[in-house]
């Protein structure tokens, strides 16, 4: 039967590779674009928050129209796969110049950063709305379809992994200062170290080669807090003087001096690379299966007045915002948490792989768990999980490392089958709409999975810049970081839980439950293979 062609292995993880590709992107964007617009290229935090936000002001009319555009897209690679192919290099470019910091002034940053950010919302739209659509006329099984669903979580995830584990390494590398160094030891444990450059750094970073030692600055008023690592901008020739303490045995050697404005711009253009190539993987391996009934005329306001009349539709527009402002609080916090509370920015490295290791067994277990609970409880258990276990590390210190991985680990596995349940749903939301209406716009029913990611995400960063603002942090100011702290426990712990649980509320009201679903697969199915038969007949 055409709707229940059996999808290969193969094509399952080339489709994945385009989610790979997308996190690397996304997940680049929500982790680190916050950290360095506030830390590296120098925009205040209010400012940034508003910035992602207005941004994404207009992402409901762009996804809505992509939506529109793909499902009238006439290639013979299909609606949607083209636009995999068309964007893959524009979207690995833009996110490059997203990470590049031209020489302007505190006007020309802003304008440089809107410039940059809303063309990359775009190209992403363009993008990623192909791509989720791509999911639902690849098979009409809505079982294989939470199958297909798992193995492009897995794929995000593993996107996840690499731009996550592996930036805050490559910035190392990338950025790496050969600076002259002098250190003279004043006990077993205490050294003054001074530093210079012969070339200007705009801004850099200093820690020790092991990350144990705090670092004060020797001349600075005692409001200066010790921290294991201090960012500061080097002229060219001048020398600066710390007392390090709390590490032995310490050389010239020991010390990382990280030019971060390299290091981060170097690290995204090689990761675009990637980005790109695994877009043309996903376009090669892919293939579009189902299609519209041949009698649906082509009319645009009846496909918005049926998105509207969607219940389903609207009820994960809802959720998706919120589960993925939840998940975006978390991620666009967490390097500002490892380096400003933990005092260990590269342990955040380590944090996030872990948690993208145990999100793909969350991605794995969804279709499973799924057959035993059905995918609406299933969603709202996990909201509730995954939220109370993270509003737990509000109780955690700076040294207790082990419960702040464990929590983040287990709470983590949970979040990690809300988009993988999210995306399948909509492929059931157009079946929904193609059962009761007659009509089917798959691409417009998937441009609520792109406006939930985008503008979630916009109010995640503008959360996070507004609570920060309230505190009065300035990541370039080591004391006013410190002054900071509460505000950054509150935003990695119980603030995204309480979005969480509201969202855990909302999805009580989602109307289809597995039943439902196997009787508008079978019936969808019948009337698929009739129209086929009379078509082959004619």
């Amino acid at each position: 039967m055409l709707n229940q062609e059996k999808i290969s292995i193969k094509e399952k993880i080339g489709y994945a590779l385009g989610d790979g590709a997308a996190n690397i992107a996304w997940r680049g964007v929500a982790t680190f674009l916050l950290i360095f617009y506030t830390d590296v290229f120098g925009i205040a935090p209010a400012a940034a928050g508003v910035l992602l936000l207005v941004a994404r002001s207009s992402d409901g009319i762009s996804d809505v129209v992509m939506g529109v555009i793909g499902d009238r897209t006439k290639s013979k690679y299909g609606n949607f796969r083209p636009w995999i192919l068309w964007t893959a290099i524009p979207l690995a470019v833009i996110l490059s110049l997203l990470f590049t910091t031209p020489d302007l002034g505190p006007t020309g940053k802003t304008i440089y950063a809107y410039v940059t950010y809303i063309l990359f919302t775009l190209i992403y739209t363009a993008n990623n709305i192909p791509y989720g659509a791509l999911m639902a006329v690849m098979t009409g099984d809505d079982k294989v379809r939470t199958s297909l669903g798992s193995y492009r979580m897995v794929g995000a995830f593993g996107g996840g992994m690499l731009v996550q584990g592996a930036l805050l390494y490559l910035v190392a590398y990338f950025g790496n200062v050969d600076p002259q160094i002098h250190l003279s030891q004043l006990n077993a444990d205490k050294y003054e170290v001074t530093v210079s450059s012969p070339h200007e750094v705009p801004n850099a970073n200093i820690k020790t080669e092991n990350g144990i030692a705090t670092f004060s600055w020797k001349d600075e008023l005692s409001g200066d807090k010790p921290t294991k690592d201090k960012s500061f901008a080097m002229e060219q020739d001048s020398q600066y003087t710390f007392v390090v303490e709390g590490e032995g045995d310490l050389k010239a050697e020991s010390f990382r001096v990280i030019n971060q404005k390299k290091g981060y711009s170097y690290s995204i253009y090689l990761l675009s690379v990637f980005l790109a190539g695994f877009m043309f993987l996903t376009f090669l391996t892919t293939k579009e299966r189902i299609k519209p009934s041949a009698k649906q005329k082509d009319n645009l306001w009846k496909d918005l007045k049926d998105l509207l009349k969607n219940k389903p539709w609207l009820i994960l527009l809802i959720v998706g915002l919120l589960f993925n402002v939840y998940n975006a609080t978390k991620q666009g916090i967490t390097v500002i948490y490892f380096k400003h509370y933990l005092h260990d920015e590269l342990m955040a490295a380590s944090y996030l792989v872990a948690l993208m290791i145990i999100s793909i067994g969350g991605a794995m277990a969804t279709a499973p768990l799924a057959r035993m609970v059905g995918k609406r409880m299933l969603f709202i258990y996990a909201l509730i999980f995954s939220g109370l276990i993270n509003a737990l590390i509000v109780f955690c210190g700076p040294d207790n490392t082990v419960a702040i991985f464990t929590l983040g680990i287990a709470s983590e596995f949970a979040a990690a089958i809300f988009p993988t349940l999210f995306f399948a749903m909509l492929g059931d939301a157009a079946d929904y709409s193609e059962w009761k209406n007659g009509r089917r716009a798959t691409g417009l029913i998937y441009s609520a999975g792109s406006f939930a990611t985008k503008f979630g995400g916009g109010i995640a960063g503008a959360i996070i810049g507004f609570v920060l603002a309230i505190f009065k942090y300035n990541g370039q100011d080591s004391v006013a970081i410190q002054g900071a702290v509460p505000g950054i426990i509150m935003l990695m712990s119980w603030i995204p839980a309480i979005v969480a649980i509201v969202a855990a509320g909302v999805m009580v009201l989602y109307p289809l439950n597995q039943t439902k679903m196997t009787q508008i697969t079978q019936e969808l199915s019948e009337k698929r293979n009739n129209e086929l038969i009379l078509e082959n007949q004619g």
